[in-house]
């Protein structure tokens, strides 16, 4: 059996704290969007803000690009949380 070498041990660690930050950073993102979906709610306001969706995938590709990673992974990465915020706010709309 072969053993693992130390600088995958550690990269590996490495993954799983940068893992760990990314879940606690989606946790906070969305505790913003769910005060967003309330106010949207209590204004009538739609679920949904294409102009909003479009500025902020523009935004995410050109960091994406400035951070050497693939801009189309980003953009899916952002349509799929954008996705869910607009489940989250019809919900909200839903319940109110």
């Amino acid at each position: 059996m072969n053993s693992v070498p130390p600088e995958l041990l550690s990269l590996r660690k490495s993954i799983d704290n940068v893992d760990a930050a990314i879940i606690h950073m989606l946790a906070e993102r969305f505790k913003f969007t769910q005060q967003v979906g309330r106010l949207k709610a209590e204004h009538g306001l739609p679920s949904s803000d294409p102009e909003r969706e479009r500025v902020q995938i523009q935004r995410l590709r050109e960091l994406a690009t400035e951070s050497t990673l693939d801009p189309e992974f980003a953009e899916k990465f952002l349509n799929f949380i954008v996705a869910e915020v607009i489940h989250h706010h019809e919900r909200i709309r839903d319940e109110s």
